[in-house]
């Protein structure tokens, strides 16, 4: 239990930025998901859309601190590396 009020109302907040950081880096996951599911599937046109909606999140949940901006760069360097992949012709 916090000893002071600031200490409470800090403990306040810090439950409400736990809150929304969990359900954005839940939104992460989920949209990495349906990119891989996409990508497995050979849908390449879904799996771009998707690419486009998960690097705009990333960079999102950088930009706030949620995760840290070398991650969401290493993710989306790898995710465009299966979007690559995806996108190529079967020969």
């Amino acid at each position: 239990m916090a000893n002071t009020r600031s200490a409470a109302k800090q403990a306040r907040a810090s439950l409400r930025r736990g809150a929304q950081n969990k359900s954005i880096k839940s939104r992460l996951h989920t949209l990495e998901r349906k990119f891989l599911a996409a990508v497995t599937a050979k849908q390449a046109e879904d799996a771009n859309e998707v690419y486009r909606l998960l690097s705009s999140a990333l960079d999102k949940a950088a930009k706030t601190k949620v995760i840290h901006r070398n991650n969401a760069s290493r993710k989306k360097s790898r995710l465009s590396a299966h979007l690559k992949v995806a996108a190529a012709k079967p020969a």
